[in-house]
């Protein structure tokens, strides 16, 4: 072997090595962009997290079961909001019901704010079902102005058969408000 031939083998290496680095970094950058949407895809379809879900109808009915829901609201402190959540609502699992929480513009300028939500238990989630919601869109209230924000929701009848759950008798909802990223 001659001197002459180890530099071709070495740089057709280091072109394999350079070519093989630079795909894991862009696959790499490709998973970070994909993390967010594919960890919502996956709260949303196993309920982790306390994630609800979002359905049309209850097409499965009711049962005798009774579940109290409670209900909770948090507002950051760069929204000048005051929200008040609905009192606790029991009824059969299964039945559909609506509640409405009251939130009022504390500021003097019209303020555009969102919400995210979990429940808990946490193991929940996957059978608490909203059909309507004021957290699917951003809300806007005029200064000094007080809507009600219904939130029409079931819990799953299949909430019974699942044996962790057994003890269960009350979920709490839960809103967390923000200012949306033009307020911000």
């Amino acid at each position: 072997m001659t001197d002459t031939a180890l530099p071709g083998r070495h740089d057709k290496g280091n072109r394999r090595i350079a070519t093989i680095c630079a795909a894991a970094a862009i696959g790499m950058v490709g998973v970070a962009f994909a993390a967010v949407p594919l960890y919502d895809l996956f709260c949303r379809v196993t309920g982790y997290d306390g994630t609800t879900q979002i359905a049309d109808s209850n097409p499965k009915g009711t049962i005798d079961r009774e579940m109290t829901v409670s209900f909770d609201s948090n507002v950051a402190g760069a929204l000048a909001w005051s929200v008040k959540p609905s009192r606790p609502v029991t009824g059969r699992i299964g039945e559909v019901t609506t509640v409405e929480y009251i939130a009022t513009n504390l500021s003097d300028r019209t303020v555009t704010g969102s919400a995210i939500f979990n429940v808990v238990p946490e193991i929940s989630g996957i059978y608490f079902n909203k059909i309507e919601c004021f957290c699917f869109t951003e809300q806007t209230l005029q200064p000094g102005e007080t809507v009600a924000m219904p939130v029409t929701f079931f819990v799953d009848p299949d909430l019974d058969t699942n044996e962790e759950l057994d003890t269960v008798r009350q979920i709490t909802l839960s809103y967390s408000f923000y200012a949306s990223s033009e307020e911000s």
